[in-house]
């Protein structure tokens, strides 16, 4: 994300050369209670913390976000999370990484400073957030879902069926959210801390190319399918204009999964063709 010399001087500044860093991943749409095992894996976690000072320095955030980002069970168990994450480990300057629509929920801390007491020190301590597939501008198929035409059951085990996440996701919520209470969209203020999105383009799910079994083939398939009513440039989940719809785009998977290979919604929360090794180097 830095240039070398950027590098430099950024280390250069005083403080910063002694930071005490760490990072913090933040799941999407669901109530998690082993986000590690069940949302990450600890392949992909213990890839990325080795590009800390010190590894031991992380967090794997269980939260509740089948909630409204705003929610207590939502936002607010995060900002308790976190908190605790500096207040144990006395981290002075943290990289958070999200996914899909715990994006969301990082935004609304980001943009309502003044909500919640501990938000100011979790902004403060917040170097920027590394953000994949953020559903910034929603999606139409939690439209679709919501509305309750054909794709009710077949995207309940994607959604979380008729939740108030997947409600708050419909694209004209979302846009009703960004225009009033979120920052970072086009003619809205800037976020107070960097916002970097990895935007997945397409989805493979041929039986014969094991790149798709790379997050899950099932998975992988189902997504295929709901891509169908999507954007021709989406991750299966989210049109390429959603996932870039907040902050800046920092890269789209084609531009460093090995091989070129497109990330899926689901594959983009996995050590697949290098994801893991672009996020290491980038904390």
């Amino acid at each position: 994300m830095l240039s070398s010399l950027a590098c430099m001087a950024v280390l250069a500044l005083p403080g910063l050369a002694h930071a005490n860093v760490g990072v913090a991943f933040v799941h999407g749409t669901g109530k998690q209670t082993n986000a590690l095992a069940d949302y990450w894996t600890t392949p992909f976690v213990d890839s990325v913390r080795q590009g800390l000072p010190n590894p031991a320095n992380y967090v794997v955030i269980n939260c509740d976000f089948e909630q409204y980002m705003w929610d207590p069970e939502a936002a607010g168990c995060l900002a308790g999370q976190l908190t605790t994450f500096i207040n144990n480990k006395k981290i002075t300057s943290m990289v958070v990484i999200t996914h899909s629509n715990g994006g969301n929920v990082l935004r609304w801390i980001l943009s309502n400073p003044t909500y919640d007491s501990r938000y100011p020190k979790i902004i403060s301590t917040i170097q920027w957030v590394d953000a994949l597939a953020p559903s910034s501008l929603g999606t139409p198929l939690a439209d679709a879902v919501t509305a309750g035409n054909t794709f009710e059951k077949s995207l309940g085990w994607l959604l979380g069926y008729k939740s108030e996440a997947v409600t708050m996701q419909q694209t004209s919520h979302m846009a009703f959210y960004n225009s009033n209470y979120l920052y970072g969209t086009a003619g809205r203020p800037a976020l107070s801390r960097q916002f970097w999105a990895v935007v997945g383009t397409d989805v493979d799910s041929s039986p014969l190319d094991n790149d798709s079994y790379c997050g899950g083939y099932t998975l992988n398939v189902g997504l295929e399918t709901t891509q169908n009513w999507l954007d021709d440039c989406s991750d299966g989940f989210l049109e390429c204009s959603s996932q870039g719809g907040a902050g800046y785009v920092w890269l789209y998977d084609t531009d460093f999964a090995a091989g070129g290979e497109p990330l899926s919604h689901n594959q983009s929360r996995r050590n697949c063709f290098g994801l893991d090794v672009v996020l290491r180097n980038d904390v």
